[in-house]
């Protein structure tokens, strides 16, 4: 209110300057008097002029207020503040902002950015996005945004969805394997050790990871794996929204965390039931769950996951696409880059024709691993000879690395 009462104290202090200075000047009554009359005419404009600047100032003032709430503009003033002077007030501000935009995601471009990266996955990408879009616009929730099992036969894409869901929405991700967690003892590895045994001195990977980061992304992969005494330490965490660090007692919340678990139990049961409820989404989740259940999945955990979201087997292009994106990483493991179309479709097509053959049993990620097997020593005798740029190429002999022109045209291919 005192800001914005300031023009109206200008205007009185500048009333008594004016006085001030006319006694100091010795002007006489009439001489005064005079000057306001020769001035008259110009009241009008002036008043004009005063009003329309006092009503933009009004309006700035609100826009900009609206806008500083929405965190889409920065407050300025004339004197410096003290963020400004004692840290970086812009990126403060741009944290704070980035924190209120994440209450209300945009579900669409969420899930666009995740089908471009995840490949055969559609659906699931955009169920997903949705659910995060719901779960955190809640302003009141005493559980985890999230717990969604990822199920599904292996190399489709659980876990990769899992990281890219932590890199979209600009979150850290906290990534188990629970295939290390199947003794009695492995708890205290993930909440820490109680005074007097050995590890006390420091806090659980989960519960010190929770502590620093809140809002992190948590990944347990092959969540069936875990010994039951560890899903009993999680069931806490997701009902009542918090974990006990067990070397201090302190509770750690869990409610502004996102919880991914991956699982590869019931693959051909679940296969069947994505292929014939592919319109029926509800009728597929509920199926899965029973599918789980059948499985040996534990039911108190069925009961406390938000959503199960089934995994397609990759088929056709989709297995091309993916084995093509490891190959291409594979080449890039040893320091090399790949030509624009430097791998052979023959190579590609006997993927998918060996994916075909062996069914669920081999997962694209486990063929190219043969692939590596027949072309690293190639690929190591490239990069000795300076090489930069290989293609794949298929011959009587198997697969063969060979060096390809480093141009400029392909160097700013691969930038781009």
């Amino acid at each position: 209110m005192l800001n914005r009462a300031m023009p109206l104290m200008m205007a009185a202090f500048l009333i008594l300057a004016v006085i001030q200075v006319a006694v100091m000047l010795h002007f006489s009554p009439d001489f005064l008097w005079s000057a306001i009359e020769w001035g008259r005419r110009f009241y009008l404009p002036i008043a004009g002029i005063g009003a329309l600047l006092t009503l933009s100032g009004l309006l700035y003032e609100t826009s900009a207020e609206k806008l500083a709430r929405q965190g889409l503009r920065r407050r300025k003033g004339l004197m410096m503040d003290v963020l400004s002077r004692l840290t970086n007030r812009g990126v403060l501000e741009e944290l704070m902002a980035r924190e209120q935009r994440e209450t209300v995601i945009d579900a669409e471009e969420l899930a666009a950015s995740l089908r471009a990266r995840v490949i055969g996955q559609d659906r699931v990408c955009e169920d997903i996005a949705q659910q995060l879009r719901r779960r955190l616009a809640l302003q009141v929730r005493g559980k985890p945004v999230g717990i969604f099992l990822l199920a599904g036969p292996p190399g489709t894409g659980k876990t990769y969805l899992s990281k890219q869901i932590a890199k979209q929405m600009e979150r850290p991700l906290l990534h188990f394997d629970m295939t290390q967690m199947s003794s009695p003892h492995a708890a205290t590895q993930l909440f820490g050790s109680p005074k007097g045994y050995v590890g006390s001195d420091t806090f659980g990977r989960l519960t010190g990871g929770l502590k620093e980061h809140p809002d992190a992304v948590v990944l347990l992969d092959e969540i069936e794996k875990a010994h039951p005494d560890v899903f009993k330490k999680f069931l806490t965490a997701w009902n009542d929204g918090h974990v006990t660090e067990a070397s201090t007692n302190e509770q750690v919340s869990t409610t502004r965390c996102i919880f991914m678990l991956t699982s590869n139990v019931a693959t051909d049961a679940l296969t069947d039931i994505a292929d014939r409820l592919t319109d029926e989404p509800d009728k597929m989740r509920g199926e899965s769950v029973e599918a789980l259940r059948r499985a040996g999945f534990a039911p108190e955990v069925l009961n406390r996951l938000d959503r199960i979201f089934v995994f397609r087997s990759l088929r056709g292009l989709d297995l091309a696409r993916v084995a093509a994106l490891e190959i291409e990483a594979m080449i890039e493991g040893y320091g090399l880059h790949v030509e624009t179309g430097g791998i052979d479709p023959t190579l590609l097509f006997q993927v998918m024709q060996k994916q075909t053959n062996l069914g669920a049993a081999a997962s694209a990620r486990d063929l190219v691993r043969s692939i590596e097997d027949m072309v690293s020593e190639s690929l190591i005798t490239a990069r000795q000879q300076g090489a930069k740029m290989v293609r794949l190429v298929t011959g009587p002999e198997g697969v063969e690395a060979e060096i390809a022109a480093d141009t400029e045209a392909q160097r700013s291919r691969m930038s781009r």
